[in-house]
């Protein structure tokens, strides 16, 4: 799938993805979904299970505006 079509399809999701094809600079533009939810740790699940595949990992979900912060937590 396109990067623009998984971003449609699993919106305000996190999504692991085995990268098929990048453009000129190493962007992803050609992706093949792995685990998507809106349970960020699912996809970390996920990833621990994922060996010799070149991922990525994000979020289609809005970028917080100017003046907020995130912090995340990962628990190994």
């Amino acid at each position: 799938m396109k990067l623009k079509e998984v971003e449609e399809k699993y919106r305000d999701e996190w999504v692991l993805a085995e990268v098929l094809k990048e453009d000129e600079s190493g962007e992803p533009t050609e992706l093949k979904v792995i685990a998507h939810s809106k349970n960020r740790d699912d996809t970390y699940d996920a990833m621990k299970k994922v060996k010799g595949k070149y991922s990525y990992h994000f979020y289609t979900g809005k970028i917080p505006k100017e003046g907020y912060a995130v912090a995340f937590y990962v628990k190994i």
